[in-house]
């Protein structure tokens, strides 16, 4: 029973029932998210057909939650390898191809060794053939264009972009609660 328990992880919402994170998707393990409960942090939203049980009373566990109070999203996203590649939607700022974040490194605009810094305005996701050609050089020299100049993005510019890469699983349950505010498309 504790390996199906598993696989059901609690989408975890603000204050506001918008997810703290799109991407990685805010979840809580089941765990956690009966802790919460009980220690009357959160508010049950939806909940799985799976029961638990303790030695005085049963219940379903959660698959949506909302936190009791409203957790401010911070000004400035951290910068870091995965938001880089987040930011350029995971893909090469010089070829324009698309990969997975084990197949992307990123690449100092200006390089380092020219006092190039490591900051969100001279870092950009790159393929490893496109970082390896461009080497020591800047993109000019290396006739290497980018495609977008890197700028530092805020966090509701990271949580939308985000939205564009949905997990590999989606509770029926939390449907709702991921896309509500999204355009819709018309008939």
């Amino acid at each position: 029973m504790l390996a199906t328990l598993e696989k059901c992880p609690a989408l975890v919402l603000n204050a506001d029932f918008r997810p703290l994170s799109y991407f990685p998707l805010s979840l809580w393990p089941w765990q956690d998210t009966v802790k919460a409960v009980f220690l009357d942090r959160v508010n049950v939203v939806s909940e799985y057909d799976r029961v638990i049980h303790s030695p005085s009373r049963a219940f379903r566990v959660p698959s949506v939650i909302a936190l009791k109070e409203y957790a401010p999203r911070a000004r400035r996203p951290a910068f870091t390898r995965f938001n880089v590649f987040l930011r350029d939607r995971f893909t090469c700022q010089y070829c324009g191809n698309r990969l997975p974040a084990h197949d992307l490194t990123f690449d100092h605009v200006i390089p380092r060794s020219r006092g190039g810094r490591t900051t969100w305005g001279n870092v950009v996701a790159a393929c490893g053939p496109c970082n390896m050609h461009k080497a020591n050089r800047t993109p000019r020299e290396a006739s290497m264009p980018l495609i977008r100049a890197p700028d530092e993005p805020d966090t509701y510019q990271l949580q939308d972009m985000g939205r564009a890469f949905p997990p590999n699983f989606l509770h029926e349950s939390w449907r709702d609660f991921l896309y509500w505010d999204s355009e819709l498309d018309p008939w």
